[in-house]
């Protein structure tokens, strides 16, 4: 090596900043220095030991390295985002679950408001094809065995679930389905 090189990159080590640590014990320089009378700054990394793997180098310290970013990370900065990849790596594991119990179709069992059994009474009621008959037939059954009736609801035989009218009187928002 020339004197001048030497001189050169001795001068540069001396003069260097280190501007940060990553948690794998990586250190990270910069240096200005003056290139063709224009100042010119150099950026580079010192791995820990004598492993020089440069797939240890966060992204956040590689887009510093390549001028892709101003400034250095700070540590608070990369705490945020490794807590923020943990984040990640734990919704990952959740969608597999999810994943594997639609595969296998095995659910944890849920039970969600009441525990009654569904007001059958309010749901006839929407099909305006069922018959009077089957009504009563339906308040026989609904009734409990001490001959009380099990549900509040009552039927209204005078009111049909099909639309009327011509349109000339509609009020958006007004509409209420039948009970």
């Amino acid at each position: 090596m020339s004197k001048q090189l030497v001189s050169r990159l001795m001068g540069m080590f001396r003069s260097r900043t280190q501007v940060g640590v990553d948690k794998f014990g990586n250190r990270y320089f910069t240096h200005v220095e003056e290139v063709d009378s224009v100042m010119k700054e150099k950026r580079w990394v010192e791995f820990k030991g004598s492993d020089q793997d440069p797939t240890t180098v966060p992204v956040e310290w590689i887009c510093w390295l390549n001028g892709q970013r101003k400034k250095a990370p700070t540590p608070e900065e990369l705490a945020e985002l490794e807590a923020r990849r943990e984040l990640v790596k734990q919704n990952i594991e959740l969608l597999k679950k999810k994943e594997e119990e639609k595969k296998t179709g095995v659910r944890p069992v849920k039970t969600v408001g009441k525990f009654e059994s569904p007001n059958l009474k309010s749901f006839i009621q929407q099909f305006p094809d069922t018959s009077l008959d089957q009504r009563k037939g339906h308040d026989e059954v609904s009734r409990s065995k001490d001959g009380t009736n099990t549900e509040d609801a009552t039927i209204d035989t005078n009111r049909s679930s099909e639309p009327t009218g011509t349109g000339a009187n509609f009020k958006p928002g007004t509409w209420q389905p039948p009970t």
